[in-house]
């Protein structure tokens, strides 16, 4: 039963100090029914096989990799991606009002009062310092003191600052975070959509796969209750608004008309592609961000779409229609087979949904009802990805390791009002 159970749980059974005082005294009371029971002697051995063996793997993880987040993640090129872990040392910077910045290097699970102190005792700061994310909008978002892998947890374009709390008012966000200048439509029209997809669609996998469930449980039920890090979930869900967001500032950012069109094609085929290789994630995401009002407000843009193209689109967004709690897409996915990308949000939305619109208990006893509705969703997350990713690689392309890089360094205007902006440049309101 144990052994299942560490099967199950995987790297968070081992980093679990509560597991392991639980295991210490099974095995002392084991060891002592032994006398009486011989026959639970192999018992005895596989646990204390399964206990000398958490040590080795503690130590291991505690040397870790160094990790730069969010941006720099596009680093990991040529390895393959490995979960994060909470002992995995996180290379970072911490803004202050005046944009300088001073740089950290502090093990994923450290905490928003780690961060504060760290930096302070750094650069000799004074008292009654906060952690604030600025979003690239001038937003400021006060972290918690008990907020654990705040860098995987911001926003696209957001980025952590440290002030007096009476002087928040003074941060404001970075020129980088306005997010491009230019489109890159130039550099996509010369990549396969087939071959986009199918890079997108492994990045993904490899994000999808490095997701344990219990992160979606601290996330629904809140991560300070545990103070463990969600961190993989976190850069999961980061991905979904970073294909959107992508979309909408490709064809914002593309002042031609017919280039627009063309973009406008590409998306679609590339959605399509998505579609295809059971990546619902971003297929949900690209046809979202083609949604997105400062896209579907380009009326000149959508008129030259070709009839083909307009069908296309029209159908993907019959497949996202979200009547009868989503009922088009849900029957579709009951009839995939994994390996599966499934569409996130609307997963964690279910969770949200069943975690508070009912109890965790009624008068001190848990609530299984809920426990089972919860569960079947992880059960739907854990079938998607039971199955490796074996989907048959398009024809070789000459750019394929453009291609690779391109998809796994998108950079975006996440700011919305930005966007509109720029898009009634492109076709101003018509009188």
């Amino acid at each position: 039963m144990v052994q299942q159970w560490s099967r199950i749980v995987g790297d968070a059974f081992i980093e679990s100090k509560t597991i392991k005082a639980f295991l210490e005294e099974l095995c002392l009371a084991v060891s002592e029914d032994c006398q009486t029971w011989p026959e639970l002697k192999e018992d005895l051995a596989a646990l204390e096989k399964l206990m000398s063996s958490m040590p080795e793997k503690s130590r291991a993880s505690i040397s870790g990799t160094l990790r730069r987040l969010p941006k720099e993640l596009s680093e990991e090129k040529q390895t393959r991606r490995r979960r994060i872990k909470p002992s995995d040392e996180n290379i970072f910077k911490v803004y202050f009002a005046d944009h300088t910045y001073s740089t950290l290097r502090l093990a994923i699970s450290a905490s928003a009062e780690e961060t504060v102190q760290s930096t302070a005792e750094k650069l000799c700061l004074g008292e009654d310092l906060v952690l604030c994310e600025v979003k690239s909008t001038g937003e400021r978002v006060v972290l918690k003191e008990s907020d654990v892998s705040v860098t995987t947890g911001l926003s696209l374009n957001g980025r952590l600052f440290i002030a007096p709390r009476e002087h928040l008012d003074s941060l404001t966000p970075l020129p980088e975070q306005e997010g491009p200048k230019q489109s890159t439509c130039a550099t996509i029209e010369l990549m396969s959509s087939r071959e986009m997809a199918y890079q997108m669609t492994l990045y993904d996998w490899e994000l999808f796969n490095c997701v344990h469930e219990n992160e979606l449980i601290y996330h629904i039920f809140g991560r300070h209750k545990f103070g463990k890090i969600t961190s993989n979930l976190d850069l999961l869900l980061r991905r979904f608004n970073e294909v959107q967001f992508w979309v909408v500032t490709e064809m914002c950012l593309t002042p031609q008309v017919g280039k627009r069109v063309q973009l406008l094609r590409k998306f679609i085929k590339i959605a399509a592609y998505c579609k295809e290789y059971q990546n619902l994630n971003a297929f949900f995401a690209i046809i979202m961000g083609l949604g997105n009002i400062a896209v579907s407000r380009l009326s000149q843009t959508w008129e030259r779409l070709p009839n083909k193209f307009k069908r296309m689109f029209a159908e993907f967004e019959s497949f996202m229609d979200p009547s009868r709690n989503h009922r088009v897409y849900r029957l579709a996915m009951s009839k995939l087979q994994p390996p599966i990308i499934p569409f996130i949000p609307l997963l964690m939305k279910d969770m949200t949904f069943t975690h508070e619109g009912n109890k965790t208990y009624y008068d001190g006893l848990v609530n299984f009802e809920k426990m089972h509705m919860i569960s079947s969703t992880i059960r739907t997350i854990r079938q998607c990805g039971s199955e490796p990713f074996n989907f048959d690689p398009p024809p070789v392309v000459k750019n394929i390791q453009e291609v690779r890089n391109y998809v796994r360094s998108l950079n975006v205007i996440d700011n919305q009002r930005t966007l509109t902006q720029l898009s009634h440049k492109l076709e101003p309101r018509r009188s």
